[in-house]
């Protein structure tokens, strides 16, 4: 069995793809309850390793714009969901590369991200995100 590459876009809207065989095999969003649940049921540790963006790994937001706050508590919010799932990460055994915010480079739109992948599929931009964590890893 090859094993699974899965990016992980952390966030309220969790995207997450999978990389396996030299393709992606899915590419999609939910909640961070029900990716934790995927990757259990449908990818055992032995045979699996996650890419999870990680904004502990970024500097930023220095403004004092109300705008700017608001861009703090949201990175507030995804640093404690990637320390969520580093915990998850150890308690289950999976081996996990956290990557900077900027590892995965520029936000895609749909038709680019279809055009450099090849996915024909629906995406969301959180789902684009995390596929183009692990994209030909």
């Amino acid at each position: 069995m090859s094993i699974a590459k899965i990016g992980i876009d952390t966030g309220v809207n969790t995207g997450i793809a999978v990389w396996q065989d030299g393709k992606l095999q899915s590419v999609e969003s939910m909640t961070i309850t029900k990716a934790m649940r995927y990757i259990l049921t449908c990818h055992p540790h032995k045979y699996t390793k996650l890419y999870i963006e990680d904004a502990r790994l970024w500097v930023g937001f220095h403004g004092k714009t109300k705008q700017s706050e608001a861009k703090r508590q949201g990175a507030g919010s995804v640093k404690r969901d990637a320390k969520i799932w580093e915990d998850w990460c150890k308690e289950h055994d999976y081996e996990v590369v956290f990557v900077k915010p900027k590892g995965k480079g520029l936000k895609q739109s749909a038709e680019d991200f279809k055009r450099i992948t090849g996915w024909t599929g629906r995406t969301n931009g959180h789902a684009r995100d995390a596929a183009m964590i692990v994209f030909q890893r």
